[in-house]
């Protein structure tokens, strides 16, 4: 990939992300309840309980998250089981996780790569992660109760009058816990291991969840959300972000000094069941930062793609690499039981 090409898909998605952020950052962020909470216990818990898997259908399932908030609609976590056709419960699965705002991996994307799965003996699996899609409130924007929304990157802060913190790191939380419920169901149902595979916000979710539960066989981070990083703001037409990423700096700063940020964290799995997959033209994920990660631990494998943080999708071939590269990892005895 050309890199100008690639750092103008780039360039346009931020222009699209950022239309989905409040207006301002709001009288009320509550950064130091934030940090106590991203510091504490409650943040990730070392239990974690199986879904409560309801089909409807063949392929489509919803449980309630683990992690409630205040929000019905985002307390329903939908998502679709792409089975294998023979003995499906003695297949591994791979999770995938999709990015911020990032319809066009879960919905076009994921399902070519849970069909290609399937093919190579594994069943796919995805989620909708916390306030996306089907889980973003619908409620009116003048809801007092909006007041307390999530915070970018998630889809639905257009419709929040305020970038809340807490209720940001209340969503991290909630998304590292239903991906843990979602891989406690698939164990308990069989299957011999489950991976995960996320792009950006997902990979960041998936490089947390691996931090805290040993049962993960092995995960895949594509241009992976490491830490609060919002140099891409100095990118954005809007004056109003621009100037938000000058302010927000020192909270950042802040909570990157928490669990949030990867690189101060480790993961529970072995560093030969890692694969960082980097994109070098990236300017939404700064490449320093998927680098920093990679020293942090210890070096597992990376792949260093001339791409940016949109462009890796056109590169060719690189699904079947990354299943190609799972294989002898899920292929292996049983995880342990949490």
């Amino acid at each position: 990939m050309i890199a100008p090409l690639a750092k103008y898909l780039d360039w346009w998605a931020i222009q699209f992300l950022t239309r989905m952020l409040p207006p301002a950052l709001g009288s009320n962020p509550r950064l130091e309840e934030a940090i106590q909470f991203l510091n504490g216990p409650d943040f990730i818990p070392a239990e974690s309980s199986p879904a409560q898997i309801k089909f409807e259908g063949p392929r489509h399932f919803h449980f309630p998250s683990p992690r409630p908030g205040n929000f019905a609609e985002n307390n329903i976590v939908p998502g679709r089981l792409y089975r294998c056709v023979k003995r499906w419960q003695e297949r591994p699965v791979i999770i995938l996780l999709h990015g911020g705002g990032d319809f066009i991996n879960h919905r076009i994307r994921f399902p070519l790569i849970a069909r290609r799965c399937n093919r190579a003996g594994f069943n796919a699996a995805t989620i909708e992660l916390p306030y996306h899609f089907q889980r973003s409130p619908g409620r009116l924007s003048n809801d007092a109760t909006l007041n307390e929304g999530p915070a970018f990157p998630f889809s639905a802060a257009r419709r929040l009058k305020e970038r809340n913190i807490f209720r940001m790191a209340e969503a991290m939380a909630q998304g590292v816990a239903d991906i843990r419920a979602l891989t406690g169901w698939l164990l308990a149902e069989g299957c011999p291991t489950v991976a995960l595979w996320g792009y950006s916000l997902g990979g960041w979710l998936a490089g947390m969840t691996a931090c805290r539960d040993a049962r993960i066989a092995s995960i895949v981070l594509t241009a992976p959300g490491v830490r609060l990083n919002f140099e891409f703001a100095k990118l954005c037409l809007q004056p109003q972000i621009r100037k938000l990423g000058k302010t927000g700096i020192a909270a950042f700063e802040a909570l990157n000094r928490t669990p949030l940020n990867l690189t101060g964290v480790k993961p529970m799995i072995a560093v030969e069941n890692i694969l960082l997959m980097e994109a070098k033209h990236d300017l939404l994920v700064r490449e320093n930062d998927v680098e920093a990660l990679w020293q942090a631990w210890s070096q597992p494998e990376i792949w260093r793609l001339p791409h940016g943080h949109i462009s890796w999708m056109l590169a060719p071939g690189i699904n079947r690499r990354v299943l190609e590269w799972l294989a002898p990892r899920v292929n292996q005895r049983p995880c342990p039981q949490v």
